[in-house]
């Protein structure tokens, strides 16, 4: 049973769409305009990593959803990166401006450090030990 999407709540398509292609490097896998269920116009906005099977619908917060973009898990890591070459990846993302909430690590499942997205989402970049 596929998870084809997981929705992550933005302020605005654009910048959004900007972070995770120019600095993650993820892939637009589709920019449309759409309507929600009442009939406002919207984007269906999808970006995912190279070569994975589940990418993320990037949302617009409408006013009464405001209050999550950036909290979304109770400014817990609720996002995972896989690299295979967490150095470069690393230090790519230090040059463009990524905020780290630590220094990176080694754990027994490999190298991990959290970052913020341009929301203030948490993730674990993670690559090989």
């Amino acid at each position: 049973m596929p998870l084809p999407l997981v929705t992550l709540v933005v302020d605005e398509y654009d910048p959004a769409i900007r972070f995770f292609v120019d600095v993650l490097g993820f892939e637009l896998v589709e920019d449309s305009p759409s309507t929600t269920n009442d009939g406002r116009p919207e984007r269906w906005v999808v970006v995912r990593p190279p070569g994975a099977e589940t990418g993320l619908l990037l949302a617009r917060a409408d006013l009464h959803q405001a209050h999550v973009v950036g909290e979304q898990v109770a400014d817990r890591v609720g996002f995972f990166l896989r690299v295979d070459d967490f150095a470069a990846t690393h230090d790519r993302m230090v040059a463009a401006g990524v905020e780290f909430v630590s220094e990176p690590r080694t754990e027994p499942y490999g190298r991990v450090v959290v970052f913020r997205d341009l929301a203030g989402n948490r993730w674990d970049l993670l690559g090989p030990a």
